[in-house]
């Protein structure tokens, strides 16, 4: 449905709804949940993306879940609609509890491997690349440093 609007109006439409979902969020603080993915290519680089909206960081690929939506088809739902990226299994690492916009969140944290090249849906993602993971770019969001921390210590345990 959204595909209808023309992408400038889009974008415009995301940049002032963001703030308003932000203080709907604080002043609710009803529980959200959602997913981030770690996807990396082929090489171990990790791909990293930029919003159209709220910030400048650099953060994973993720998003909501939606009511009656399974996390892991959330996730793989995601990955298509911001960068085009048709994946077919999701490997989860870990479910993290924070917080978002002063709401609690659950955090699915799912990884994959693929060998497509991301292309930014220029609506809600502005830039979507792949970094080696010994340089990844700055500056980047907090819950992106947190997600890529949980997954690096699944990875040393051998997963």
């Amino acid at each position: 449905m959204f595909r209808l609007i023309p992408a400038p109006l889009h974008r415009l439409a995301l940049r002032l709804a963001f703030p308003l979902r932000h203080k709907w969020r604080q002043w609710r603080a009803m529980p959200l949940n959602g997913c981030s993915i770690v996807v990396t290519d082929l090489s171990g680089a990790i791909l990293m993306l930029r919003h159209h909206y709220g910030s400048q960081n650099w953060s994973l690929p993720g998003g909501g879940v939606k009511r009656g939506e399974d996390a892991e088809a959330a996730a793989l739902r995601e990955l298509k609609e911001e960068v085009g990226i048709d994946a077919e299994q999701l490997r989860l690492v870990e479910v993290i509890e924070d917080e978002v916009s002063g709401s609690p969140h659950i955090c699915h944290l799912f990884t994959v491997t693929c060998d497509q090249h991301p292309v930014a849906d220029n609506r809600e993602i502005a830039e979507a690349k792949f970094f080696p993971a010994h340089s990844l770019p700055e500056p980047m969001s907090s819950q992106a440093r947190t997600r890529l921390r949980a997954w690096r210590e699944w990875r040393q345990e051998g997963n």
